[in-house]
C-alpha cells in the first residue's frame, strides 16, 4: 500500500493525499474520505520519507543521570504523557552519573539526529561549551542555566523549610548532602539548611555536613561517621529521602530512636520515605508536573520556532510524618 493507492481508493489526486499526509489544506469532504481509507487500509506513511520532507524526525532525546531513580521516573512519566500525545517519540538516554557518557549523548543528539532535547542532568564546562553548537532546541529539566529554558525546584526553599521544622525541637544538627558541583541538589540545599541553622540561632559545624552521593548506601555511611565522631547529634537533614533511608537503617542498628533521640528529614518525597518505619519527614516536589512542563515547552519550541527561553521555578510543600518530633 502506498499513497497512489491510497488516493485511487479515495477518489482523490496523489498531491491531495499528500497535502493531507502533510497537515496542508483539505476540504472537510476529501478529508473524511481520506480518514476513512488509511483507517480501513492500515496505511502507514514512510517515516523516512516525512523526514526527507518535513526535516523533522518526531524524536526526542531525554538526557536521564540514572534511570531507576524514583524522582527521574516521575518526571519521564510526565514528559511521556505530553511528547507521545503530540505525537512524539522518546529516546531516552541512561548515563549513570558518567560525565562521558553524557558528552557522548550530547554530541549525539546535536546534530539533528533528534527534533529536540530534555537534558536532566548536571552542567560542567564541558557540557555549556557543548550546548552552544546546539542545533535543536532544547530544556533543561532539574537544574537552573541561564540562557536556556529551563524548569527547576526551588532547592533552596526545600531545604530550609525543612530544616526549619526540625529546628523548632533539635539543637545539635548534622547534614548529608551531595557535591556542589551539583548545583540544585547539592550546593542550593546545602545553602538552605544552613540558612536555616543561622535563623534558628544554632551553630554550623562545617564538621558535622557530610558529601556523599545519591544511595542508601551513601546514607549509612555518612550517619556512620557522622555519629562515630559526635555521637551526641539530635537533628540529621539529609539533601535526598534516599539517603535518609540509609542513614535511618544505620540509627536504627546502633539502638538510636528516631525521633526521639535523632529526628531526621529528607527531601524530595520518593517512595522510600513513605515505606520505611517511621514514616520520613520530607519535602514534596512536582517531579511530574515538572516534566509534563518541560515536554510541553520543548514542543512549543519545536513547532513555534519562537526561540524564546523561559525559566519556571516549580513550587514545593513540607510533608509532615513520623520521623520528626
Amino acid at each position: 500500500m502506498n499513497i497512489n493507492e491510497i488516493a485511487r481508493l479515495a477518489g482523490v489526486s496523489r498531491a491531495t493525499v499528500s497535502r493531507y499526509l502533510n497537515n496542508g489544506y483539505v476540504s472537510s469532504e476529501k478529508k473524511e474520505v481520506i480518514r476513512r481509507v488509511i483507517q480501513e487500509t492500515g496505511y502507514q506513511p514512510s517515516s523516512q520519507a516525512q523526514t526527507l520532507r518535513t526535516k523533522k524526525t518526531s524524536l526526542i532525546g531525554v538526557i536521564l543521570p540514572k534511570i531507576n531513580s524514583d524522582t527521574i521516573s516521575r518526571e519521564v512519566t510526565g514528559i511521556s504523557d505530553i511528547l507521545t500525545r503530540r505525537g512524539y517519540q522518546l529516546i531516552l538516554a541512561n548515563t549513570n552519573n558518567d560525565v562521558e557518557e553524557e558528552l557522548k549523548y550530547l554530541s549525539l543528539f546535536k546534530e539533528r539526529q533528534v527534533d529536540g532535547g530534555v537534558f536532566a542532568t548536571m552542567f560542567t564546562r564541558k557540557h555549556k561549551q557543548m550546548l552552544k553548537d546546539y542545533k535543536v532546541p532544547i530544556v533543561i529539566l532539574g537544574q537552573h542555566l541561564d540562557g536556556y529554558p529551563c524548569i527547576y525546584q526551588d532547592d533552596h526553599k526545600a531545604a530550609f523549610q525543612v530544616t526549619e521544622k526540625l529546628a523548632e525541637k533539635g539543637k545539635k544538627f548534622a547534614y548529608i548532602g551531595v557535591t556542589d558541583k551539583d548545583e540544585a541538589v547539592g550546593a542550593c540545599r546545602k545553602k538552605g539548611f544552613m540558612d536555616a541553622i543561622h535563623k534558628a540561632k544554632l551553630e554550623v559545624v562545617p564538621e558535622r555536613m557530610k558529601i556523599g552521593s545519591f544511595t542508601m548506601d551513601s546514607g549509612y555511611e555518612m550517619a556512620k561517621e557522622l555519629f562515630e565522631e559526635e555521637p551526641s547529634i539530635d537533628s540529621l537533614v539529609c539533601a535526598t529521602d534516599t539517603m535518609a533511608v540509609g542513614a535511618m537503617t544505620y540509627l536504627k542498628e546502633i539502638g538510636l530512636r528516631i525521633p526521639e533521640d535523632v529526628q531526621i528529614a529528607g527531601i524530595g518525597d520518593g517512595v522510600p520515605g513513605k515505606i520505611v518505619e517511621p514514616k520520613l519527614t520530607t519535602v514534596h516536589f512536582y517531579y511530574k508536573t515538572s516534566g509534563m512542563e518541560a515536554a510541553a515547552m520543548l514542543a512549543d519550541l519545536i513547532e513555534n520556532d519562537t526561540g524564546i527561553s523561559k525559566e519556571i521555578k516549580m513550587g514545593c510543600e513540607l510533608v509532615e510524618r513520623e520521623s520528626h518530633r
